[in-house]
């Protein structure tokens, strides 16, 4: 199997039970993911299969949308209804007007602090690991994308945003921000990931009765995890340069890392690397002659 699974991740459970699942019915092949959902959250989970698993990092490069839903008026240690709840006294209760004023602060590159209850690594442990321990933990603010960010439903203290970001960005950080802003503080109490690239929550697949042959009936093409890159057509003679690790002369004159390479037939042979006046194999698919 060589392909992408679009998954609709239910609540309760964790990306990484929903490899584990995969993993039992399609093993040997390889299987991972392409961006973590935390167990509240729901909705689209790319899941990679077979070498289509040496693909994920194109896949994370895509565009995220997100339906996040948040209480105004509290504050959580894990800016979540999952954690230890505090409702703020005396909390302002800020109008549609005003909560759309503070928006476009949010847009474009911006600083964001991570949540300290988050599965990023502070001097080799999950910040998650150290906070449940009572260590304290602090995690520096990084740059992270936000391309359109828009208020949804809103009737005081409830607060829906709908959010397109890039990899790295967390929705309950950007409704703590949003709402420190507005002089108070938020909780995320529902998230559901609508789209990742070209996977839409409207052609995912559930997680019951998997099979294999379900499976296979419902890959996605591995390169749809690259349609973003620029795409050539190669004859046989530089899929078989390529098969050997070797570089091949392309006649692109764009401003770009990667160049994706298909075969006469449209299958995906390699993902190519600039190497200055000619581009060779970063993740080869082909395979040498047996001749």
């Amino acid at each position: 199997m060589f392909g992408f699974l679009n998954i609709n991740k239910p609540q309760g459970i964790t990306s990484r039970d929903v490899v584990n699942q995969i993993q039992r019915i399609v093993r040997p092949a390889k299987v991972g993911h392409a961006g973590t959902l935390d167990p509240l959250a729901t909705g689209v989970l790319v899941v990679a299969i077979g070498p289509a698993t040496r693909l994920i990092e194109f896949v994370q490069q895509s565009r995220k949308h997100y339906y996040g839903e948040f209480l105004l008026g509290h504050t959580s240690d894990t800016e979540d209804v999952e954690g230890e709840i505090c409702v703020l006294a005396g909390a302002p209760q800020p109008s549609r007007m005003e909560i759309e004023a503070v928006l476009p602060r949010f847009l474009g590159m911006i600083q964001q602090r991570p949540p300290v209850y988050s599965a990023l690594k502070v001097k080799g442990q999950r910040a998650y690991d150290l906070a449940r321990e009572g260590k304290s933990v602090a995690l520096a603010s990084r740059p992270v994308e936000v391309h359109s960010l828009q208020l949804g439903e809103y009737v005081y203290p409830r607060m829906a945003l709908e959010i397109a970001c890039g990899s790295g960005t967390y929705v309950r950080s950007l409704g703590r921000d949003i709402a420190i802003a507005l002089g108070t503080g938020a909780i995320m109490t529902g998230l559901v990931r609508t789209q990742v690239g070209p996977f839409t929550l409207d052609n995912s697949l559930t997680t019951e009765a998997l099979s294999v042959e379900k499976i296979q009936q419902s890959l996605h093409s591995p390169l749809d995890a690259v349609r973003h890159l620029p795409q050539l057509q190669i004859g046989e003679r530089d899929e078989a340069r390529l098969a050997r690790g070797q570089s091949i002369e392309v006649d692109f004159h764009g401003q770009c890392q990667h160049l994706v390479a298909t075969d006469r037939h449209g299958s995906l042979c390699a993902i190519l690397v600039n190497r200055g006046a000619t581009w060779g194999p970063k993740i080869n698919f082909s395979r040498p002659s047996s001749e």
